[in-house]
């Protein structure tokens, strides 16, 4: 993989393209993950709600720069990655703010910048969930503002939260660390408001297997 550079003027570190290649289509099946869509303004507005001036925030597939700015008028730093040049090119042809820089490059090997507090990953095709997530911990990320397990709205993950087992849950709503989110049944007296009301943090669920 090259090196990181900076495009003088446009705050722009460009990380290469062949790793576009080799996340794109095999044996004719769609890369999701690739595409990139607008959301619509209630997504945007969930997402800069949970921002705070003195946040770090990674945005991943950041498309056209629409959300990244917001964020950057809301947040102290913002980086923002896109792997697609065209869509990135679009993005680009106003101003960058000074406090957003922007990286064309591929989110699953480009290095994360240390002293992260939030991360943005709107995605409902995310097919590497698991590996965003472990990446953002490893540079000590704290939370994930997310679509990517329920495919819809928005949840705030806290990235320390401490996982239970699957099988340790009796009853309720689940979200793993693998991606994989649900309901998992169980005695039906135990069931109840405080229950539909929150999300468990798994591991090891089945899909995991």
């Amino acid at each position: 993989m090259s090196a990181s550079h900076v495009i003088p003027g446009l705050n722009i570190l460009k990380d290469g393209e062949a790793s576009f290649e080799r996340r794109g289509a095999v044996n004719n099946q769609v890369d999701w993950e690739s595409l990139w869509a607008p959301y619509d303004e209630p997504t945007y507005q969930a997402v800069l709600a949970e921002i705070q001036p003195n946040d770090f925030v990674l945005e991943i597939g950041a498309g056209d720069l629409r959300l990244a700015r917001r964020l950057a008028a809301k947040a102290r730093r913002v980086e923002a990655v896109e792997i697609q040049t065209g869509v990135l090119a679009a993005g680009t042809r106003e101003p960058i703010p000074s406090n957003l820089i922007v990286h064309q490059a591929d989110a699953l090997t480009m290095p994360f910048p240390g002293g992260l507090i939030s991360a943005v990953l709107l995605m409902r095709h995310c097919t590497h969930y698991s590996e965003y997530v472990a990446r953002l911990r490893n540079v000590g990320c704290q939370r994930l503002i997310t679509n990517a397990r329920w495919h819809f709205g928005v949840e705030v993950i806290q990235l320390y939260t401490p996982r239970i087992p699957f099988d340790w849950l009796e009853l309720g709503w689940y979200g793993c660390e693998c991606g994989a989110a649900g309901f998992k049944s169980g005695p039906i007296e135990k069931y109840g408001q405080k229950i539909d009301a929150i999300v468990i943090e798994v591991c090891n669920c089945p899909n995991c297997l």
